[in-house]
């Protein structure tokens, strides 16, 4: 749990609003969420709140990371590019489960955590949190292998 948000309540409320947020997504562009769709998200300011752009780069990347957000400027208006491993590149299918796991760095910052990013990403793809976490972990597997 991030120390910028420690109380329990707001750590609730936080993930309630990720899960919200995600289950809008779902509403509004699945049920099928495929790389068509992911790029109507990203560009949907009621989906994400900040510009964000998706490049197929590594250079930014822990070793076995497979996306993360990178901020265009200082402020997050400015934006921001989610880097994602390029091995992915040619599994277009699978890059909205990357995105969508990254995207509450994007919408909520610092104060997001892992449990919120499955709550979102879960609920934007109509999974449920266990079935989103597996294919994450596949799909992380992927890279290590």
């Amino acid at each position: 749990m991030p120390e910028h948000f420690p109380e329990p309540e707001a750590r609730e409320s936080l993930n309630a609003h990720a899960a919200a947020k995600g289950a809008e997504i779902h509403a509004k562009y699945g049920p099928h969420i495929g790389w068509n769709e992911l790029l109507l998200i990203l560009s949907d300011r009621a989906c994400v709140r900040y510009p964000c752009a998706i490049d197929f780069d590594s250079s930014t990347l822990n070793p076995g990371e497979f996306a993360h957000p990178v901020p265009r400027g200082e402020q997050p208006e400015d934006g921001f590019v989610m880097h994602v491993h390029p091995y992915f590149s040619t599994r277009l299918d699978q890059v909205p489960l990357l995105v969508l796991y990254q995207l509450v760095l994007v919408n909520y910052g610092v104060f997001a955590g892992p449990q919120d990013a499955e709550s979102f990403g879960a609920n934007a793809l109509g999974l449920t949190a266990a079935e989103y976490y597996a294919r994450l972990c596949g799909l992380a597997d992927e890279l290590a292998g």
